[in-house]
């Protein structure tokens, strides 16, 4: 069982996992360093585990891993602020520039060279490791499968749907926001009020839906294009990813990156700082696309994935697609009173 599969089995926010090239759980690694603690938004568990194996190798340092949904980890960080715990954070937008904009961020110094400006924080208090876009999952008994944002509201999904909630889980927040920018805010309103009828309720983390829409629980739930991908070559899940098209049969999505920091007060600053450093080398951005299955955030590397034909691949789905990259600093400043609209408009 891999470790995605683990935390979706588990009713608990939080799974911890300590990974080390010798598989110890101590402070000490193999070379006798301090261990750097990551606290990430839940989808890259197995892309982690060799690329911090061979950190280790070089460095001597452990990393321990803790995985939640995007808001919850950032949460965590805040609270612990008096007895820091994590060195590292990753999450999705716009919970990593939440981070940011409340002291829970230090400078990386990491060399950024080769990454969109825009997806680096000022300062390079974050940067990003895995490129990433929105996308839906479908179980195959759904038949007809949907095809359109008004597909989605048919009665024949009434209580087999569910998507992660705005406000405390990154895809989740990424299905309001995209809607606001697809239809404007009130008509995105509208139609996340009309389908409430088939939402089974809320969720944390997007993860959990994965199994859910695998077994038939669900037959629709969002996800990422990473994540989904993943699940299917990990886990054996048997859904596909679909892109919802609007009437006219546009497809768009929005860009979302796991984006990573070092965290203020962290115990092993240096060590984060250099892991992130390593996440975002060459060398391993070489992996992300058929290992991780998301896209490297070099550009050059980039590039080169988007000529990919093969099928179960980030360029396979989203080819057609429109990737929109919003500017997350906006979103933020909305977002507290867009979540408020969002939950009187669905009740929730």
């Amino acid at each position: 069982m891999t470790p995605r599969s683990i935390l979706a089995a588990l009713s608990a926010a939080v799974l911890a996992v300590t990974l080390s090239a010798c598989g110890g759980t101590g402070s000490s690694g193999s070379g006798g360093g301090a261990t750097v603690t990551v606290y990430s938004a839940d989808g890259l568990a197995t892309w982690y585990k060799p690329q911090f194996d061979a950190f280790t190798k070089s460095t001597g340092m452990n990393v321990n891993l803790v995985e939640a949904g995007s808001g919850e980890v950032v949460s965590r960080v805040e609270k612990e602020q008096s007895n820091p715990q994590a060195d590292l954070l990753v999450t999705l937008p716009p919970f990593i520039q939440k981070a940011d904009q409340s002291g829970l961020l230090q400078p990386s110094g990491v060399d950024t060279a080769g990454i969109a400006a825009t997806q680096v924080g000022p300062g390079g208090n974050y940067v990003p490791i895995v490129d990433n876009a929105l996308s839906f999952i479908v179980n195959p008994g759904a038949n007809p499968p949907p095809v359109t944002w008004n597909d989605l509201l048919s009665p024949a999904y009434r209580g087999k749907l569910q998507y992660s909630t705005p406000g405390q889980a990154g895809d989740g927040t990424a299905v309001l926001v995209l809607l606001q920018h697809l239809m404007g805010k009130p008509g995105a309103l509208d139609y996340l009020g009309k389908l409430q009828a088939n939402n089974v309720g809320p969720s944390s983390s997007t993860g959990k839906l994965q199994p859910k829409v695998s077994n038939g629980e669900l037959l629709v739930a969002n996800g990422d294009v990473q994540m989904n991908l993943a699940s299917i070559k990990d886990d054996g899940s048997k859904f596909t990813l679909f892109i919802p098209a609007a009437a006219d049969g546009t497809k768009t999505t929005v860009s979302l990156p796991y984006v990573g920091g070092v965290t203020k007060g962290a115990p092993h600053a240096d060590g984060a700082k250099k892991l992130l450093a390593f996440l975002v080398s060459q060398d391993v951005q070489k992996t992300v696309s058929p290992d991780a299955l998301g896209i490297p955030v070099l550009q050059s590397l980039a590039a080169s994935t988007e000529q990919s034909a093969a099928p179960n691949t980030p360029a396979a789905v989203l080819r057609g697609v429109d990737v929109w990259v919003p500017d997350w600093t906006a979103v933020l400043a909305d977002l507290d009173a867009d979540v408020a609209a969002y939950q009187k408009a669905t009740g929730s």
